[in-house]
Order: C-alpha cells, then sequence, then structure tokens
C-alpha cells in the first residue's frame, strides 16, 4: 500500500475480555506502531483505564506523529454515543465485572485531550475487515467474533447499524439451543454461552461435574479444549461440534433477519480453532438456511486477525472527523 504524505492519523484501541490492544493507525490503513498485553487481573475500572492509558502512551511515544481523534472497540453492551461501557467479559480475579457504567470516552478525551469515539468491538471489527479484509467491496455482512465473547457488526447498504441504544449487532445473544447452558446474560442458550471461549470453559466444568469422562482437567481453556478435540476427545469434540453449529443457526437467523450477502468471523476463537468449529458450523447453515437469499449467504474468516478491531477502531476515529481514507482495492478484485 502506498503512503501518502498528506495521510491523517488516529489513535485505536482495541478492548476484549483478554487483550488490550492500542495502535496509531493513518489513514492509507497503514499502523505506525502497534502494543498489545494480556488484559491484567485488577479490581477496579480506575486501575484498568491506568493501564490501559500507559498502553496508550507508549504506543503514541512509538509513533512520534500527532493523532486527530481517538477510537475505540470495546466488549458491551454500552450507551453509544456516550461511550459509557459496561462490558460482561472484563471481569476481576473474583469473576465481577471490572467496568459498570464507566465513562470511558470521556476519560479517554480528557486523559489525552482529543475527540474520541467508543463503539462496539465487534462493529470495529466490521468495519475493519471491509475497509482492510474480507469484507472488501460488501455493502451487505455481518462481522462476527467468536471469542472470549460472541458479538456481531452489521453493515447494510453500505452503512454500520447502530440501533437504538448503539448496541446493533449482538448476534452472540441469539437464542440457539433452547433450554441450553446459562449465558453471562442471564439467558439461556445464547450462542455465547455455546461456542464462546467462557462458555466452552463453563461447559467442560458442567460436564465434569456431572461426571463425563475426559483427558480435560477442571480449569482448561478453550486452547485446551481445541488440542484435546484434535486429540481424539470426545467430550471436547462434542463441545466443539455443538459450539459450531451454534454459530451456524444465529448466522442463518441474521441473515433471514438482514438479507446478508457475507459473514466474515474473527476472534481468538474462530482465528485458532477453525478447523473444528468451520464445519460443524457450514453444516448447521445449510441445514437452517432454507430460503433462496439465505441459502446464497457465504461464510468466511477474517483477513486481519487479531488486528480488525483496531483498524476498525482508527476507521471510526478518522469518521468521526470526517477524515477521508484509502480504499484502494475490492472484494471482487482478489
Amino acid at each position: 500500500m502506498t503512503h501518502s504524505s498528506t495521510a491523517r492519523s488516529a489513535l485505536a484501541i482495541d478492548i476484549g475480555g483478554t487483550k488490550l490492544a492500542a495502535s496509531v493507525i493513518d489513514t492509507d490503513g497503514r499502523q505506525l506502531a502497534n502494543e498489545r498485553l494480556l488484559t491484567p487481573p485488577v479490581w477496579t475500572g480506575d486501575e484498568l483505564f491506568e493501564v490501559l492509558a500507559e498502553l496508550c502512551r507508549r504506543v503514541l511515544a512509538q509513533a512520534q506523529t500527532d493523532v486527530e481523534a481517538i477510537g475505540v472497540g470495546c466488549g458491551g453492551p454500552m450507551r453509544y454515543p456516550a461511550g459509557i461501557v459496561s462490558p460482561l467479559n472484563i471481569v476481576s480475579p473474583s469473576n465481577e465485572p471490572v467496568w459498570r457504567d464507566f465513562p470511558l470516552r470521556a476519560r479517554l478525551a480528557e486523559t489525552f485531550d482529543r475527540p474520541c469515539i467508543v463503539d462496539n468491538d465487534a462493529k470495529a471489527l466490521a468495519l475493519g475487515e471491509r475497509w482492510q479484509g474480507a469484507g472488501r467491496g460488501s455493502a451487505n455482512m455481518l462481522g462476527m467474533v467468536v471469542s472470549t465473547g460472541v458479538g456481531g457488526g452489521i453493515i447494510l447498504d453500505g452503512n454500520l447499524l447502530n440501533g437504538f441504544g448503539g448496541n446493533a449487532g449482538h448476534v452472540g445473544h441469539i437464542i440457539v439451543w433452547p433450554h441450553g447452558p446459562v449465558c453471562g446474560c442471564g439467558a439461556r442458550g445464547c450462542v455465547e454461552a455455546v461456542a464462546s471461549g467462557s462458555g466452552l470453559a463453563r461447559r467442560l466444568s458442567d460436564a465434569l461435574a456431572a461426571g463425563v469422562r475426559t483427558s480435560l482437567e477442571p480449569g482448561s481453556s478453550a486452547a485446551d479444549i481445541a488440542a484435546a478435540a484434535r486429540a481424539g476427545d470426545e467430550l471436547a469434540t462434542e463441545l466443539f461440534r455443538t459450539a459450531g453449529e451454534g454459530v451456524g443457526r444465529a448466522v442463518a437467523s441474521a441473515a433471514a433477519l438482514l438479507d446478508l450477502e457475507l459473514v466474515v468471523i474473527g476472534g481468538s476463537i474462530a482465528l485458532r480453532a477453525w478447523d473444528l468449529l468451520g464445519p460443524p458450523l457450514e453444516t448447521a447453515l445449510r441445514a437452517s438456511a432454507q430460503l433462496d437469499f439465505t441459502r446464497a449467504v457465504r461464510v468466511v474468516q477474517a483477513e486481519l486477525g487479531d488486528q480488525a478491531g483496531l483498524i476498525g477502531a482508527a476507521l471510526l476515529a478518522f469518521q468521526s472527523v470526517g477524515a477521508s481514507v484509502s480504499y484502494n482495492s475490492v472484494a471482487g478484485d482478489a
């Protein structure tokens, strides 16, 4: 990609259940500095904010350029556009949410003296993949994160949907398993409860408590479950099969509601265990999507890996200050 001498820059931030990431990105899509770290085991919202602020200071120092705005993708739910966040999957060592009604937008704007916009991390992924990744050229797509939680961002007729309170796209809370496992939101059978990293771990814990035989130990992570599934563990294989089915049913429901042409799936589970998640996902999608227009929907992996949310957060920042970005290719060019 050619770098323009007139390119403008933004500070992009991606906040998830397991990681904090920050980058300085310009309107050509070039990353000038980038750093990420594991979400620390803190007890208070102020402690977490100070860790995030210090991460941003380091990245700004590395980039050695001015930024015009700050764009943030953060786990939800939240109040939009106020940027007051209450993410379900950022928790303290006692498993309690760290940020509840935390004024993230105001705190960042005050700390760095720049305009700031805060939106859902999955909406940022959708924007990033449409700008620089697998969604290039698509005007009607769902960007989906399958990670610690499950979220989504919807682009229809070329526009990112916000909804009444900015929370459009919460596909992680489509019910795909009636009377299924309890979700962090309090409902049963949400795709997040079935397919997310936290959901897989909880389902394993329930199975162990019920005496199901497995090679897995209590406290095993989603990565451990994936490794066991590849080694032939029956419970681990079943957990990923049902996880893929849940995502496939959610995609079919979203396609029927929104008339999508494309679904781009990213996040740690999708990126690192697609061999386990993808086949049952596709099978369940094709079994559930029986309308002509839903049969046509394509599901692909995200191309930008763990950078998608940052790139989308930068785009949010640029849009908020009226800065144009470079779209150098479209999906059909590949």
